[in-house]
């Protein structure tokens, strides 16, 4: 994984003493908190009901076991003793105190972390494939070029301020596995006559207006990526609207102009940026990719088989595990997402004990999913057993990834402040609902997602099953949505019809549930038969 350089700590840790002056001014009255906020935000902070909250970045994913260490340190030495894992790879602490931010940022700096950039209008967390460098599926290592974007879009002075927020993600495989087609850059590495290069996919995004990003350009070369890139945020910080928030995003751009003018646009732009010189030479890159370098895999030709006779990790081999590029060698998934639990959390006990997991089994690497889960990228196939032991322990052995109860949920109504229902209480109960393990496993991959608002944080549209909370006449109410993925198969939700209570959302699910098993063929998931045989049958269901 990537390691700072003497430039790359020295702006940390200037940002982190510009902070502690602003939180001292803050705190002493010389700052109003209209004065301030604006000056929180570029440091991740957020006041929400009842504390603030830090959203920690998480590049691409990647942790190292000594930085989760530091957070589980954090959670238990700042927060309530746990801390929260996003749908942006990132990690949230929810009971921060304003005085102890700037010491939690010097914790985060001396161990190559931040806050920087994890809010405001400017370019977000860059996301990849929770898999990349492990996965036997993928043309190359995305890891590389999302840490080039990340340093090209860290204080970029030009897109520090644009009309509003910008996600992008980067993958390198036919599967996608990072939602990459609703960002508002969605980028796939591929090949072509024997050439790198990158489709690029422009205006996707969730919240109120959810759009599946068009493709803008079906490959530009690796060597102008970087210029092509400008173009794209140009032509958007030139035109975004800047009058209206609710439209000021670039899939609103994209849909009121066309994506061929838009495309149109970004090819003039590129055509005069191609003059200025700034993709980084060969040999910067070439730096960068050294620190992605596989680790020291073992020979494994001596490996025993793995036993399968203990059905509890038969299960768990069958549901959490992914193939490894490298033969003797598994990708884990480890669930955050325990029957009774707050999907995305873990406590600082078990942060630390993830840490100390990929230490002694996955070369001290640990990746962190956009469904909230947490990966150990490389664990020796001979050591799977060792680890699911380990992970009984901790209680975060659950054999449900991809299955019904691997619920992705908002923090909710319970501590945001923008949220008009609660996610957590809802994503608890149908948990509980489905908890027997054979019936989850019967229903098979049927991917549930909750939105405490329409801003979409728990990414509801791109769900087989989709729950938006929302607030009617002062009354926690649930609208339900079917047919969404998120996947390459990318698609986005339609709501059933009039919302429920939170008792009556998790009945609706068990009507379309029961449903689906009556109607689904050999071999179909959830959202194939849904495609298959429409909205109809499961209204009927649902309404009777």
């Amino acid at each position: 994984m990537y390691q700072y350089d003497t430039y790359d700590q020295s702006i940390v840790d200037a940002r982190v003493a510009e902070f502690r002056d602003q939180v001292e001014r803050r705190l002493s009255g010389h700052l109003t908190e209209d004065q301030f906020k604006p000056l929180r935000l570029m440091n991740g902070l957020y006041l929400q009901l009842h504390a603030y909250m830090l959203r920690v970045a998480i590049p691409y994913g990647t942790l190292s076991s000594t930085q989760m260490r530091v957070l589980a340190d954090i959670a238990r030495t700042y927060d309530r003793g746990y801390g929260h894992f996003t749908t942006r790879q990132n990690l949230q602490f929810n009971w921060i105190k304003l005085a102890d931010t700037p010491d939690i940022l010097e914790k985060l700096a001396k161990v190559e972390m931040h806050a920087i950039q994890t809010s405001g209008n400017c370019i977000r967390n860059i996301s990849s494939d929770q898999f990349a460098g492990a996965a036997a599926d993928e043309t190359t290592d995305p890891r590389p070029w999302a840490e080039l974007l990340r340093q090209w879009s860290t204080f970029h002075p030009e897109f520090s301020y644009l009309p509003r927020k910008f996600k992008i993600a980067v993958i390198a495989a036919d599967e996608d596995r990072a939602a990459m087609r609703l960002h508002d850059i969605g980028l796939r590495i591929v090949e072509q006559d024997g050439v790198a290069g990158a489709q690029v996919y422009v205006g996707g995004g969730m919240g109120r207006t959810p759009m599946i990003a068009p493709l803008v350009n079906d490959f530009v070369p690796l060597s102008d990526l970087m210029s092509y890139l400008e173009a794209c945020l140009r032509v958007y910080n030139r035109y975004g609207r800047r009058d209206n928030m609710y439209k000021a995003r670039i899939k609103i751009l994209i849909h009121e102009i066309g994506v061929d003018k838009y495309r149109a646009e970004v090819a003039e732009e590129f055509a005069h940026i191609k003059t200025l010189g700034i993709d980084p030479p060969q040999a910067e890159f070439d730096r960068i990719a050294a620190f992605f370098a596989d680790p020291a895999f073992a020979d494994t030709t001596a490996d025993a088989p793995v036993d399968r006779s203990d059905a509890g990790f038969a299960a768990w081999l069958d549901q959490n595990t992914h193939a490894h590029k490298r033969a003797g060698y598994t990708i884990v998934t480890i669930s955050l997402k325990p029957t009774g639990g707050i999907p995305g959390d873990a406590s600082a006990d078990q942060i630390d004990a993830m840490a100390d997991l990929a230490e002694a089994y996955s070369f001290a690497e640990l990746r962190v999913t956009h469904a909230q889960n947490i990966v150990l990228p490389h664990v020796r196939s001979a050591d799977l057993r060792a680890v699911y032991d380990r992970l009984v322990a901790i209680g975060l052995a659950e054999a449900n990834l991809d299955l019904i109860t691997d619920i992705i949920a908002c923090p909710g109504l319970d501590y945001c402040s923008l949220a008009n229902a609660r996610s957590i209480p809802l994503a608890q109960k149908i948990a509980d609902r489905f908890a027997d393990p054979v019936r989850q496993r019967d229903l098979g991959e049927l991917k549930l997602k909750i939105s405490g608002c329409i801003n979409a944080c728990g990414h509801h549209h791109a769900g087989h099953i989709g729950i938006l909370g929302v607030d009617r006449k002062g009354t926690e109410n649930y609208q339900l949505l079917l047919g969404g993925s998120g996947a390459q198969d990318v698609s986005l939700g339609k709501i059933t019809g009039p919302g429920f209570s939170e008792d009556g959302v998790v009945d609706a699910i068990e009507r379309v549930t029961d449903r689906y098993l009556a109607e689904r063929n050999d071999g179909e998931r959830f959202v194939d038969t849904y495609r298959r045989i429409g909205m109809e049958p499961f209204k009927e269901a649902i309404y009777g």
